[in-house]
């Protein structure tokens, strides 16, 4: 592993950014707020060039990491990462959990996916319910989990 390799390891997780330009950037996630309106932001960090000045009054180019805010569904996680130790601000009290409306694109693909009430991937229409209501969609299989937040490894189901 060279030195790029082991730093960028080490500074995750990583998601990938859609800016408003309709570029792409990989972003390392720092944090997610929600704001009183009840949108979800992503707090991330964007490695951004930059000039660093050695000792000798050298220049060269660098990375230098830049903080940067995001809408939520702006951010796509990236498989393999490891978005659990991340901290969540401002998530509502009441219900735990979510039921989010999926687009359908054959009869057999799911209708609704669960998430826990922080999960910063519900995306469009959803609605919160109950750990009951919860426990028993998993048990019937009529949700599909999300692969981010696991809810039913909380749920232990």
């Amino acid at each position: 592993m060279d030195a790029e390799e082991e730093w960028r390891s080490k500074a995750g997780p990583w998601a990938r950014a859609a800016l408003p330009d309709g570029q792409g950037l990989d972003v390392i996630v720092t944090g997610w707020t929600r704001t009183p309106d009840g949108e979800w932001w992503c707090e991330a960090e964007a490695i951004l060039p930059a000039r660093f000045e050695d000792a000798d009054g050298r220049s060269r180019p660098t990375g230098a990491p830049t903080a940067i805010t995001l809408a939520a569904d702006r951010v796509t996680p990236i498989p393999g990462e490891d978005y659990s130790a991340v901290p969540r601000d401002g998530a509502i009290s009441g219900r735990q959990w979510v039921i989010e409306k999926l687009h359908q694109y054959a009869e057999e693909d799911p209708s609704r996916r669960l998430h826990r009430r922080d999960c910063w991937q519900v995306r469009g229409e959803h609605e919160r319910i109950t750990t009951e209501d919860a426990v028993e969609r998993l048990a019937r299989e009529t949700v599909v989990r999300c692969d981010v937040c696991r809810p039913d490894k909380a749920l232990r189901r």
